[in-house]
């Protein structure tokens, strides 16, 4: 499987091979430790740096990203608690890929984990093996994995299928790892994430992502009432996923990160779109009709 770039096609012809690598994030981590004294837990700052070049340095897939084509992945772990180098965290991560055409940048996933357990000392290492549990390496490879399915299928139609794959497998090891991979009391874990994603009942809403993504945005700045049509029928799609199941999380992801930029697209458009993207979005998401309102005007 070839990656689908949305670059320029000059960009692609012109940018020497020595600009190409296989690094496929741009990664930011911070750690909060406003709730635990780190008076014992000095070497608490050597996670940040190490995430960021576990996740930058290690390879994740064979197709090679041009510089502009990086993912940008922001990371903020929030030590809740640490009990003898056993530290129980809450992981917020965001992505975001470039728009074709724009200098602009667009979210694709932004979640929360609460349920992020691990031992850390000081020097600790991690190992890039993929078919080995830790409690570390283990779920950034899931996350890791998760974000290339979800950038994938923004290029074509379910184009992350191998990532979302390889994410269950990863789950499915830390389900049986016993180390408490999923939580209690949630249907929002690592696990229902990727099942549903998997779940036939989801095509649609995953190919939504696309039509999204490279017919609607990518082409904007080329035909915006076209692109604008383009998301219209994405919507739809969005709406026939959820007519098929009753579990919610990745539309829930979707809203949270898309629900402003939704309402921006079509704030310019003329009466008949606005106000037909306006009864799609409180249809598909309406928790939101508030923030949607303002497309009547």
């Amino acid at each position: 499987m070839r990656r689908i770039t949305a670059i320029l096609t000059f960009l692609l012809l012109f940018v020497p091979f020595s600009a190409w690598g296989s690094q496929v994030f741009e990664v930011s981590v911070e750690v909060n430790t406003a709730q635990i004294s780190t008076t014992d837990y000095d070497y608490i700052d050597q996670l940040a740096p190490m995430i960021k070049e576990y996740l930058e340095t290690n390879s994740w897939t064979d197709d090679r990203f041009e510089e502009i084509e990086r993912i940008r992945v922001n990371i903020q772990v929030v030590i809740n608690s640490v009990d003898d180098r056993m530290f129980t965290t809450t992981m917020l991560l965001s992505s975001e890929r470039p728009i074709h055409n724009t200098l602009q940048v667009t979210p694709v996933l932004i979640l929360t984990d609460n349920n992020w357990v691990f031992e850390f000392g000081p020097n600790h290492n991690l190992l890039f093996d993929t078919y080995q549990y830790d409690p570390i390496a283990s779920v950034l490879d899931f996350y890791a994995n998760l974000i290339l399915g979800y950038d994938y299928d923004t290029f074509s139609e379910k184009g992350g299928e191998e990532f979302f794959r390889n994410a269950r497998r990863l789950s499915d090891m830390g389900e049986g790892s016993g180390a408490g991979w999923s939580g209690t009391g949630t249907r929002r874990s690592r696990s229902d994430l990727i099942s549903q994603l998997l779940n036939p009942d989801y095509e649609d809403f995953r190919k939504a992502l696309y039509r999204y993504h490279r017919h609607g945005l990518d082409l904007f700045t080329q035909d915006p009432d076209k692109s604008r049509d383009n998301i219209l029928e994405a919507f739809d799609m969005i709406h026939q996923s959820q007519r098929r199941t009753t579990a919610r999380y990745p539309f829930d992801l979707l809203f949270s990160a898309k629900h402003r930029e939704f309402r921006a697209i079509f704030m310019d458009a003329d009466t008949d779109r606005r106000l037909e993207a306006y009864n799609k979005l409180i249809t598909i998401d309406d928790s939101r009709i508030s923030e949607y309102e303002r497309l009547q005007r």
